[in-house]
């Protein structure tokens, strides 16, 4: 039984005394598993609640984002992924404690991943968006304290206290960053006398904030292996910082001379002009008119045009937005019926990705609509493909952060069954192999895909209601705030950022009553619970083990 009174581990990693390597193979499956259980709900939680702005605003159908996320996710994991991964987040864990029983170890760590998945599961069961990151530090120090107690643990800002503060400091960060950034749409754009052309008019502006914001935090916070550009020598940082600038002002360049007028012919004059000729678009003659939009708020905005146009369509009755957008193809439609093993799968794939989640229980949810202040139709469908940007690369990004929240322990896991070593907790770095990278991004990508769309519903119109140029500034605020945070080392959730900035643009509709208080009630309550629900598990289950009585021959 381990003991905190055990010697150290030296600088050199010996090998331990009570293990071989590949001693406890069980433990190394049982980790195996239980981290794509934990990866799995980090996508049907964090991925989700990333995407659940630009679905509940008919920016994107919740397919097209499922696709969008599947591949960021997996190749910002994959192609991003740290090379190396902290165990041991933030330095929670006091240094030194496992002595010579790298197994006990092992142990810990799968304790820690059946507590982080077990809670992230709950939460998304019913409908909230908790931390992932904050679901892994809360089994560590459950286990932590079940074998060392609460002595083990650093509670002081540089530990616990800094993730609690981020609790309140996050959200409010966020929510201010993306109340002004919405402000300056409001009163700039959309209360212009002529919103479109305004929107138009400022579109290159606000491609070079949101292309410089997101390149520079994918940069941050997805290549964990960089050199922070505060250290970089001054010759490599202008190289840096002048690489993001010229990459910003080129596409802006190229907003203004060919995307916007792409744009207007496309919204206002309603040519039928696809993606790929935007390009050409400044040297192309009058196009054929377009008989279905390119996202979802457009296809709502021509259906209702068609209707006060007095368009017969009693012949021929429209389907509900959700059914028409979100229905199957007919290839995955006709595998589902299929009784094979195939079908099946493709069954529970087309369910995760034909739910309703822009109008879900739109009828009890009317009044907490109705409060908002609506604008030109038109101009918020500028700032959709804006917004497909910032998930996009937003995406990416968590792909190649996130998935260490899983990915890590396994790795710890791993690397003490290979090798049988002892760690020392104090600068735990353990090589991740790109198997278990993938492995992470396939877990985290059938997550969303089947179960992604319980939080988008809670975060989308059931909290305040949603448009492409709200959706958008709530994005951008969040990444705006992660990004500064991670400069300032403190542990924000990405969850936490995106819950505040869409609570605080749902304030700058002037009415509180166009924010849904007992939700975000309950949102607040699952955070201050993540610690010690995922903590409690992981310790029960470590002290059950360490403790239990030993057989003896006899």
């Amino acid at each position: 039984m381990p003991s905190a009174t055990l010697p150290p581990c030296p600088d050199g990693f010996p090998r331990s005394s009570s293990m071989a390597p590949h001693d406890y193979t069980w433990l190394f499956v049982v980790g195996l598993i239980q981290a794509f259980v934990d990866a799995y709900g980090i996508g049907a939680n964090d991925v989700a609640n990333s995407f659940a702005t630009a679905v509940a605003s008919k920016t994107i159908s919740l397919r097209t984002a499922c696709i969008i996320a599947t591949f960021a996710e997996f190749l910002g994991a994959v192609l991003l992924g740290r090379s190396t991964s902290e165990t041991i987040r933030y330095g929670i864990l006091q240094a030194d404690l496992f002595g010579q029983q790298p197994e006990i170890l092992m142990l810990g760590m799968w304790c820690a991943l059946i507590g982080s998945s077990t809670w992230v599961l709950i939460a998304t069961y019913n409908g909230f968006p908790v931390s992932t990151t904050h679901s892994i530090v809360g089994g560590i120090v459950g286990m932590g304290i079940a074998v060392f107690g609460v002595r083990s643990v650093a509670w002081g800002w540089n530990g616990v206290s800094k993730i609690v503060a981020s609790w309140f400091i996050s959200p409010a960060a966020a929510g201010l960053l993306a109340s002004v950034i919405y402000l300056v749409i409001k009163y700039v754009v959309m209360s212009a006398r002529n919103p479109f052309e305004m929107g138009l008019k400022t579109l290159p502006v606000f491609f070079f904030i949101t292309i410089g914001i997101n390149l520079f935090y994918i940069l941050l916070k997805g290549a964990g292996n960089m050199t922070d550009p505060v250290d970089m020598p001054t010759a490599q940082k202008i190289g840096f910082f002048g690489g993001i600038l010229l990459a910003t002002l080129l596409c802006s360049l190229f907003s203004y001379f060919f995307y916007a007028p792409w744009l207007k012919r496309v919204l206002y004059e309603e040519e039928d002009l696809k993606i790929w000729q935007i390009p050409l678009t400044p040297f192309l003659g009058r196009q054929p008119p377009r008989k279905k939009s390119l996202t979802p708020w457009g296809e709502e905005r021509m259906r209702a045009e068609r209707a006060a146009a007095f368009v017969n369509m009693e012949d021929k009755p429209e389907e509900s937005h959700g059914t028409t957008l979100y229905s199957p193809t007919d290839v995955w439609d006709a595998m589902a019926r299929r009784r094979t093993v195939l079908g099946k799968a493709a069954a529970v794939f087309v369910h995760g990705t034909e739910v309703d989640v822009a109008n879900h229980e739109a009828e009890k949810y009317r009044g907490l609509q109705e409060e908002a202040v609506k604008y030109d139709s038109r101009a918020e469908e500028l700032y959709s493909f804006l917004q497909v940007f910032t998930c996009t690369f937003a995406s990416f990004a968590h792909g190649s952060n996130d998935v260490a929240n899983a990915i890590g322990p396994l790795a710890l896991i791993y690397a003490v069954w290979s090798e049988g070593r002892c760690f020392s907790l104090r600068t735990v770095n353990v090589n991740v192999a790109p198997w278990m990278l993938a492995f992470g991004g396939v877990a985290i990508d059938i997550g969303l895909l089947t179960y992604g769309y319980n939080v988008m519903r809670a975060l989308g119109n059931h909290i305040t209601y949603h448009s492409p140029s709200r959706g958008f500034s709530m994005e951008l605020g969040t990444s705006l705030t992660v990004l500064t945070a991670s400069y300032l080392g403190i542990p924000v959730s990405t969850t936490h950022c995106i819950t505040g900035a869409t609570a605080g643009v749902g304030l700058c509709n002037g009415k509180l009553t166009a924010l849904n208080w007992k939700l975000l009630a309950w949102c607040l309550f699952s955070w201050l619970v993540t610690l010690p629900i995922a903590g409690g598990i992981a310790g029960l289950l470590m002290a059950s083990y360490v403790n239990a009585p030993v057989r003896v021959q006899v």
